[in-house]
């Protein structure tokens, strides 16, 4: 194995314990005790949180082609306090983790889907979501990639509490020996709903931003990514097989 290719594995390595070892130990079982506006607030970031994080290149895979691994972002909040009133008032770190394991499959016409499953480390929080993508502009050695996706996440495991959201993006990417460089842009709309000792609901876009970078290391692949949605930064990464 080459210096850059031990390299890039310890960096990934690193960045994963780095993740895992922020993992809180926190039910969301106090959604009462916020006020109307910091309900809103916390969908806020929830929703940067749940939002589908694509950690894929624009190009398609083609219809024998598989990508699959095991994801792991953490999401920077701008309102960690409320989160911590909501869970009873337990220590919530500064980087809020999400491990998931996922799976894209190419299908006819540069067609894609996905699915990626998990949790909030720590919580009683799941998380689900999946999407579907179409790469209108193949790509090739001259030409980058171009694909339009439409997503879905929703947050589970919570008592009376809801949180769903929906997105399309737009995003490029173009290959460079075993880089794969990627951005995009796009829109999500956010719904949140609590109906315990009291009724909270609210329904909102936040923009979103993304980028990073596949490296495919032969056996193993690794994507690596940052997100913004709305105020909350996300930074990710994915090991796992694509081929």
């Amino acid at each position: 194995m080459t210096t850059i290719n031990r390299s890039l594995l310890a960096a990934a390595a690193s960045s994963s314990l780095l993740l895992a070892g922020n993992a809180v130990a926190a039910d969301i079982d106090s959604i009462s005790s916020l006020t109307a506006p910091q309900f809103r607030a916390l969908s806020e970031d929830l929703g940067a949180v749940v939002s589908y994080k694509p950690m894929v290149p624009a190009e398609g895979l083609g219809i024998l082609g598989f990508d699959i691994g095991i994801g792991l972002s953490a999401t920077s909040l701008e309102h960690r306090g409320y989160l911590s009133t909501a869970a009873g008032g337990s220590s919530i770190p500064k980087l809020l983790p999400v491990a998931t394991v996922r799976a894209h499959k190419g299908l006819p016409f540069d067609i894609d889907v996905g699915l990626a499953l998990g949790s909030v480390a720590g919580t009683n929080a799941k998380v689900a979501g999946g999407e579907l993508r179409w790469a209108f502009i193949g790509g090739n050695t001259l030409m980058p990639a171009v694909a339009v996706r439409a997503a879905i996440s929703n947050l589970t495991g919570v008592d009376d509490f809801k949180l769903n959201t929906t997105s399309v993006d737009l995003s490029i990417s173009k290959g460079f020996l075993m880089f794969t460089p990627y951005v995009g842009i796009g829109k999500v709309q956010v719904k949140s709903e609590y109906t315990g000792s009291t009724s909270y609901k609210e329904s909102f876009r936040q923009d979103k931003l993304f980028g990073g970078v596949n490296l495919n290391l032969g056996l193993l692949n690794i994507a690596l990514e940052t997100d913004k949605t709305g105020d909350a930064s996300s930074y990710g990464v994915k090991l796992g097989l694509r081929f």
